[in-house]
């Protein structure tokens, strides 16, 4: 770990015994996309999961984690979170209600707990790759791991 700072996801992580590996990527502000992380890690995007904050009818605010290359399905997304309708969070509201910004948000140490799904295709993989909370770093952890600490409930999303 030499050379890279902890990020607070590591910080909660360290603190709960969960190993993980924290991977440093190169930053194209004008590419924040999961294609491009996977990318710089050399990894199959299926296995680079992103974060996306919603907003919903009922349920206010839920966190879906889907594969990096694919796009939520916000009628699934709707339902699976008790809502008959829900769509992607303003992006200016995004680090005033999580503490992330864009290209950088973890499932792990938002400001509030969400509700929290990640689509099924994760139980193919035993590890796999969410945000660490800043750009330019990845956090490679078992599947398990993730879902477990983070009490996240496994959905079909997309």
């Amino acid at each position: 770990m030499k050379g890279i700072a902890k990020t607070n996801v590591a910080r909660l992580l360290d603190a709960a015994h969960i190993a993980y590996e924290l991977v440093p990527y190169e930053v194209d502000e004008s590419d924040l996309s999961a294609i491009h992380v996977a990318e710089q890690l050399g990894e199959d995007v299926d296995c680079v999961f992103k974060t996306l904050v919603l907003e919903g009818d009922k349920v206010k605010h839920f966190v879906c984690v889907i594969p990096g290359a694919m796009e939520l399905d916000l009628k699934k997304a709707a339902r699976i979170s008790g809502n008959k309708s829900c769509d992607l969070i303003p992006m200016k509201e995004l680090l005033p209600l999580t503490g992330y910004i864009r290209g950088a948000c973890s499932p792990i140490g938002m400001k509030k707990t969400f509700p929290t799904y990640i689509d099924e295709t994760c139980q193919l993989f035993d590890s796999i790759y969410v945000s660490a909370g800043q750009r330019g770093l990845q956090l490679h952890l078992r599947t398990e791991d993730l879902i477990r600490y983070a009490q996240i409930t496994i959905a079909d999303l997309i």
